[in-house]
């Protein structure tokens, strides 16, 4: 069946979504940060140099965090040295505080990102702070970065529900938003931590945060752990959001969310918006040979449902 977006225009009659999408891939930090096995530093500098030729805009490449409670990003200082920066693609760095920062400008990093969970339960196993003290932290960081020129995206975690509490109240999640917004955060990416959010859910939450920021402003991280992430796309789509985090392969889960599984993979995403025909940029099938790269090299198969439909047909025998 083609992809070819050109045939498929007819199917965005009646249906209000951008036409232009720009999609993070977040496989480099969020997706490898709680794969099991060790990869190889080399190979994460590889992934990421086949990841900047598809054709993505964002990439995350690693944090620079405690490297005690997040073993797999230990070297993202030097990963980040060593990777090919290709001009029109901005690199992000995660930081979890000022001493996280100083090492990202010793390695001329440029985009930083910041996380802070709507959910208290949450953040006191994940960075032992309530959200506020969370907050307060991160406001030092954002002055700071900003005061330098560099350029601070937002996450905030647990938007649609919290592996200890349960629900999560979405005047809190709408709080800490807008105050990252406030921050100086230029965007502000909701994540569905546990992957349990539905697209009604979807559709109310950025109906709610859109009131505190522009919603030109936010992104949407949903990971796969119930089979909605793609459904929840084409609702925040819908809603006006034109910027969607993804991992290639489907890589990723959250260390300190039990049970919770990968992001939605960057094949998936891409197959439906080409589907659409809604401009990314990327190379869908330079894309598949960065997954059967990753893959080969680690001896291993990623969930993302099109990289298996679509793996190459054995000629042999």
């Amino acid at each position: 069946m083609s992809t070819d977006p050109v045939q498929h225009h007819r199917y965005l009659d009646g249906l209000s979504v951008p036409q232009r999408v720009k999609v993070v891939e977040v496989g480099p930090r969020d997706g490898l940060q709680n794969f099991s096995e060790r990869v190889p530093l080399q190979l994460k500098v590889d992934i990421i140099d086949h990841l900047s030729d598809c054709g993505f805009s964002t990439i995350e490449v690693g944090s620079l965090v405690s490297t005690r409670a997040v073993p797999q990003m230990a070297d993202s200082d030097e990963v980040f040295r060593r990777i090919v920066k290709k001009p029109g693609t901005d690199y992000i760095m995660l930081v979890a505080n000022i001493k996280g920062l100083q090492r990202a400008l010793e390695c001329s990093v440029e985009h930083i990102a910041v996380f802070c969970a709507a959910s208290d339960a949450f953040s006191q196993n994940n960075v032992h702070a309530t959200v506020d003290e969370s907050l307060s932290q991160i406001q030092v960081i954002c002055r700071q970065a900003i005061s330098l020129g560099l350029s601070v995206r937002g996450y905030v975690s647990c938007v649609l529900g919290c592996p200890y509490q349960g629900t999560v109240a979405l005047t809190e999640v709408v709080r800490v938003a807008g105050i990252l917004y406030e921050f100086g955060c230029s965007e502000v990416s909701l994540g569905d931590t546990i992957g349990s959010g539905t697209p009604g859910m979807v559709k109310e939450l950025i109906g709610a945060v859109s009131e505190r920021v522009p919603v030109v402003n936010l992104a949407v991280h949903f990971h796969d752990t119930y089979g909605q992430a793609l459904a929840n796309i084409i609702v925040a789509l819908q809603s006006g959001i034109h910027v969607i985090d993804s991992s290639f392969g489907g890589l990723g889960g959250c260390p300190f969310a039990p049970g919770a599984s990968g992001n939605v993979a960057s094949e998936d995403v891409l197959f439906m918006l080409n589907g659409l025909g809604i401009d990314s940029g990327i190379n869908l099938a330079a894309l598949l040979d960065a997954n059967r790269f990753f893959c080969g090299a680690m001896g291993c198969q990623l969930p993302a449902r099109v990289g298996q439909a679509m793996q190459p047909v054995d000629s042999g025998s």
